[in-house]
Order: C-alpha cells, then sequence, then structure tokens
C-alpha cells in the first residue's frame, strides 16, 4: 500500500522534500550569529517563513499559471515579460516585509536590507529557485508523456500480438478441415474421433488461449492433442516421438506459441505410405528455459530450401516471438539432405 502510495505522490513528496530542505538552509543562514549582531531566532524563524511562503507564492504563479499558459500559445516574449514582472513585485514585497521583521526599537532597519548586493543576491535567488521549480514541471512533464508513449506501445503491441494470434486460429482449422475430408473421403472410421479431439483444441484456442500467458501444461496438452489427431490421420504405426523431460509445474507460456512449428514438421515432412517418414518433438525445461525441439524427415523431392520459417503461421509464429520474448529466446533452424530440424530456446515466467 505504501509502495502505491508513494509512486503516485513521488512528484508532491519531491516538492515537500525540496522547501523542507530550503527552509531549513534559509533558517540556519539567517540565524547564524554574525558579527557585532546578536542571533535572534524568533525574528529568523519569521524571516524564513515568510521567504518560504512567497517563494512558494512565485514560483507555483509561474509553475501553475504562467508557464502552463506558455506551453500551450507558444507566447515566449509574453511569458518572458509577465514573469520578469512576477518576480519583480514579488521581490518588492519579500524586501518590504523583511524590513518589518527586521525594523528595531529605535525605527531603524539593517543597513544591509537596502545594499545593493543584498538586492542582487536576493534577486539572483529567487530566479533560481523558481527557474528550478519550473524544471520540476518539465520533468513530470516529460516522465508523463513517457508513460504515455509506453502505453501507446503496449497497447499497439498487444493489438498487433491479438492479431496475430486471431490468423493463428483460421490457419490451423484450415488444416484440419482438409485432414477432415480426407477421412470423410475415405470413410475412416477415425472420424468420430478426429471430430472429438478437434473439439477440445478448438475449447482450449477459444476459451483459454485468449489471454496473454497460459500455464505450460495446458500448451502441452494441446500439443499432444494434435499429435493423437495426426495419429488417427496417418496409417498405424507411423513413427512419432514425444519426449518431454524437466519440470514445468510453475511455468507459463504465450499461447500457441509450439503450435505451429509442429504443423509445419506434419504438413511438408510426412507423406503417407512413405514409411521412411517421421517426426520427433522433444520439449526439455531447465528451469525457466524451455527448448523445444521439432525434427521430421524430408521427403526425396524437397529441394526447396527451408533454412528461413516461411509459410503465414510460421512468419506469424516468428513475430509473435520478437513481440513477447524479444531478447528472451532464440529460433535455430538446421537443415541437411533427409531432415530439417527447428529448435526453439526461451525463457519462460513463472506462473505466481
Amino acid at each position: 500500500m505504501f509502495a502505491s502510495l508513494f509512486r503516485k505522490n513521488k512528484l508532491l513528496l519531491l516538492h515537500l522534500i525540496f522547501w523542507a530542505l530550503y527552509f531549513s538552509f534559509f533558517f540556519y543562514l539567517v540565524s547564524f550569529p554574525r558579527k557585532g549582531v546578536e542571533p535572534n531566532y524568533g525574528r529568523a524563524f519569521l524571516d524564513a517563513i515568510t521567504q518560504l511562503i512567497t517563494m512558494m507564492a512565485i514560483s507555483y504563479f509561474n509553475y501553475f499559471v504562467l508557464l502552463p499558459k506558455a506551453l500551450k500559445k507558444g507566447k515566449w516574449g509574453v511569458f518572458l515579460l509577465e514573469i520578469v514582472i512576477s518576480l519583480a513585485v514579488m521581490i518588492t514585497i519579500q524586501i518590504w516585509l523583511k524590513r518589518q521583521i527586521y525594523f528595531d526599537a529605535g525605527g531603524r532597519t539593517f543597513n544591509w536590507l537596502g545594499s545593493v548586493r543584498f538586492i542582487t543576491q536576493h534577486t539572483s535567488s529567487t530566479i533560481f529557485i523558481v527557474t528550478f521549480v519550473a524544471s520540476l514541471r518539465f520533468l513530470s512533464d516529460y516522465f508523463e508523456l513517457e508513460a504515455e508513449r509506453k502505453q501507446v506501445e503496449n497497447d499497439k503491441l498487444q493489438s498487433e500480438l491479438r492479431f496475430l494470434k486471431e490468423q493463428i486460429n483460421p490457419h490451423f482449422l484450415f488444416n484440419t478441415l482438409n485432414n477432415l475430408y480426407y477421412l470423410a473421403h475415405t470413410n475412416s472410421p477415425n472420424t468420430k474421433d478426429v471430430i472429438a479431439k478437434l473439439s477440445q483444441m478448438m475449447r482450449y484456442m477459444i476459451y483459454e488461449a485468449n489471454t496473454e500467458k497460459v500455464p505450460v501444461g495446458r500448451e502441452i496438452e494441446y500439443i499432444k492433442n494434435y499429435i493423437d489427431l495426426e495419429k488417427l490421420r496417418l496409417d498405424e504405426g507411423f513413427p512419432i516421438e514425444l519426449k518431454i523431460t524437466g519440470d514445468y509445474e510453475t511455468l507459463k507460456i504465450t499461447p500457441l506459441i509450439f503450435i505451429t512449428f509442429l504443423e509445419n514438421a506434419f504438413k511438408h515432412g510426412v507423406e503417407k505410405g512413405d514409411k521412411n517418414s517421421w517426426v520427433k518433438v522433444e520439449i526439455d525445461f531447465n528451469d525457466h528455459i524451455c527448448t523445444y525441439t521439432v525434427s521430421n524427415s524430408k521427403p526425396e523431392e524437397a529441394s526447396e530450401d527451408n533454412s528461413e520459417p516461411k509459410g503465414i503461421g510460421l512468419k506469424n509464429t516468428v513475430r509473435r516471438l520478437n513481440l513477447s520474448y524479444h531478447d528472451r529466446h532464440e529460433l535455430i533452424v538446421d537443415e541437411n539432405a533427409d531432415s530439417y530440424h527447428i529448435k526453439l530456446i526461451i525463457e519462460l515466467d513463472e506462473n505466481l
């Protein structure tokens, strides 16, 4: 609670600390014993109070009235004239008040109050204080603008992430409907099971994956369902290996990050009836680091260079990784004559 209160009122606290220090320093100066003059702490305290009030008056008149008007209208010549007049009036008031405070019983004031040196020093210190307080205004405005800029950037980032994630759903449906069409066309007995698996996966995509982060366990369950879906589509005994090691119970991840690489493996690396086709998925967790590796066989006729991710789904996933895990991930693509490998190393967050 206190931390939140401090964040909201830190500028006010900064002002209060500044004026407390100013009052203490000024009181020390005017109460310090001088040669031939006995210190009068009551008079010094009254001088410090009137000095504080008048300094605050001119500073905040500039802070809340003159400076905002100049910033809004851009008439800095008028502002300069107004601030000079305001300073002249306030300094005159300050000197008059000091004369009343230091007026002695014999009807005299101390000579230093009328000296050019005192007036010059007093004017300089007043201008310095007013300028310093005004700089706090610029500092405050800067941090507000910076916060607004970051908020706009974050809103834009979240909007782009939502857009990219929404594109995954049609992409997944397109691929799955193709599989369903094939199963229905061949009157496969697995059609009903595929529809049931698809229903589970769509429930996750619609109701759970619409948040910024999900538990890693739910994402892995989604991967398992997808592999089961592919097993139903492909010939029985097709070599699909899934290996998961390490503890991930307390971790969370951006949803639907893994699936596109797996889809790509089945789409480009598997040919129905090809006994040499295979897919291997390894997910390893070491503290907060997840290493996700998808490997697949490469059809003999595939000669296209796949060293860079291609396709809408892959490009969207790469973009989402750059947005969500900018400097916290590494994507490695490796290809040889008969196989294709994608390794994603990603630093995950704690699921608090």
